[in-house]
């Protein structure tokens, strides 16, 4: 597996950690940046990511801004991708099983670094179940096609 991994510059440090456990879990990463807490925009660095995920160029992509919002709603702008913001373990494994979720976002102003190594972990190792819910998946892509 590979992620392709950013932050602006309240995800900074953050991004720093969670690149530490893709280290320690063994997982091939891209890290986009930033790579400081000066004042930077999320959409220069969750375009990007998010881009890499549609093009296939990983197979998953982590965003990480102060709450996470504008991570999430900026990746969500990219056609097929299915980024959720996740701020607990329950919702880290359930967006993987039943959404098939392929960008990751979260707040490092709402969560710690505990938390969110944890939530990293479960949704790195989680796997989409598909059945039912590759129906429902399937409808999302077949919208993205249309001409909305």
């Amino acid at each position: 597996m590979k992620v392709v991994i950013g932050a602006d510059h309240g995800g900074y440090i953050l991004k720093e950690e969670i690149t530490s456990l893709l280290e320690e879990m063994g997982i091939e990463y891209e890290d986009m940046g930033c790579n400081c807490e000066d004042s930077v925009d999320y959409p220069d660095y969750g375009l990007p990511v998010a881009e890499k995920v549609a093009r296939g160029e990983a197979d998953r992509g982590i965003v990480i801004c102060g709450t996470g919002i504008g991570m999430s709603i900026t990746a969500n702008k990219v056609k097929g991708i299915r980024c959720a913001l996740v701020h607990d373990m329950f919702t880290a494994k359930a967006t993987r099983e039943h959404n098939d979720t392929n960008v990751l976002a979260m707040g490092a102003r709402v969560i710690g670094p505990g938390l969110a190594r944890e939530i990293a972990k479960i949704w790195l190792s989680t796997e989409f179940e598909g059945g039912r819910h590759a129906k429902r998946i399937g409808k999302i892509a077949e919208y993205e096609q249309k001409d909305n």
